[in-house]
């Protein structure tokens, strides 16, 4: 309601009155719930689904796309258990993510810090480790190719050096074949790793660090007893982007540059999928080791959120 009031001079003055009682009642809209419907249905049609398809088919015998689809119940889990090419990727899949993940959080988390203290020219520094991010993977495939080949930089500079006796074909070795895509993981994903460490470390307030560097701490010291704390918790989502980048994504590397052998010394789990179901055609195969690599990929989450949870 609204009332008039007079003044002096014979004006006006047009004051709102208490709100009527049915403004009170109007019920809040409601339109941020209709926007999300469409991201709702599209996450429901292309995440949800997925997912439920991938338990459908491994309990199917599906010898390929076009052929008769039979059910098979348990039988894939335990033609996959009986298999020693799956043990052998269950093998090279821990080894990988052993060897891997550490160096790569380690090794980034170090270089971060020191990107985040600013020194001389730090600004190219990012630049320059964020390169690995922005080559796509066959291009790097192709520079680990013509590393290690028989004839390629690796061998050359050890033959420059006097160490002939050392050289090998990398990729084609069993002993080795696991190493090079290891190193190829580590090269790939720790620029990129250590740039994500500075942008967040550059957010702590820098009286923590001069408050520790006056009490006599180092950089060694201020740099994991200090400010790793505080950011412990950004570490471990980064851990874990990393753990499933390592466990899901390893396979284009290994098709690139191994596929898988010699024999299935570098046969990863995630290879393994690919492997058995566009090689072989064995379709409910390869979605039962897609289920233990997706539990496989939940447990680890878990572990790593546990493990990484702040104390405070």
């Amino acid at each position: 309601m609204t009332t008039l009031t007079p003044t002096p001079g014979d004006t006006t003055v047009r004051r709102p009155g208490p709100p009527s009682a049915t403004a009170e009642r109007r019920p809040p809209r409601q339109g941020g719930t209709v926007l999300a419907v469409p991201a709702l249905i599209w996450y429901l049609v292309f995440m949800v689904g997925p997912m439920v398809a991938i338990f459908v088919v491994a309990a199917l015998h599906w010898p390929g796309m076009l052929q008769p689809v039979s059910f098979a119940g348990l039988g894939n889990v335990r033609t996959v258990m009986d298999d020693p090419v799956f043990w052998d990727a269950v093998r090279n899949t821990a080894v990988q993510l052993a060897v891997a993940l550490p160096i790569m959080i380690v090794c980034a988390y170090m270089l971060g810090y020191y990107v985040a203290q600013k020194p001389p020219g730090h600004r190219v520094i990012r630049y320059l480790l964020f390169i690995p991010g922005l080559i796509s993977t066959p291009a790097k495939a192709m520079v680990f190719y013509a590393a290690l080949s028989p004839d390629g930089l690796a061998n050359g500079a050890l033959e420059s050096v006097g160490l002939g006796s050392l050289t090998d074909a990398w990729l084609a070795s069993p002993s080795t074949a696991l190493a090079c895509l290891i190193a190829l993981d580590v090269w790939a994903g720790i620029g990129f790793t250590a740039v994500l460490f500075a942008a967040r470390l550059g957010s702590v307030p820098d009286e923590l660090g001069e408050a520790a560097q006056l009490d006599g701490a180092g950089h060694w010291r201020t740099m994991w007893l200090i400010h790793f704390p505080v950011i412990r918790d950004y570490v471990g989502v980064v851990t874990m982007l990393q753990f499933l980048w390592t466990l899901f994504g390893s396979a284009q590397h290994v098709l690139l540059l191994t596929q898988g052998g010699p024999g299935s010394s570098s046969t990863t789990l995630s290879f393994l999928v690919y492997q058995k179901a566009f090689i072989a055609a064995d379709l409910g195969y390869s979605q039962t080791v897609g289920v233990i690599l997706f539990l496989a990929g939940l447990v680890g989450l878990l572990t790593i959120r546990r493990a990484f949870r702040q104390n405070y």
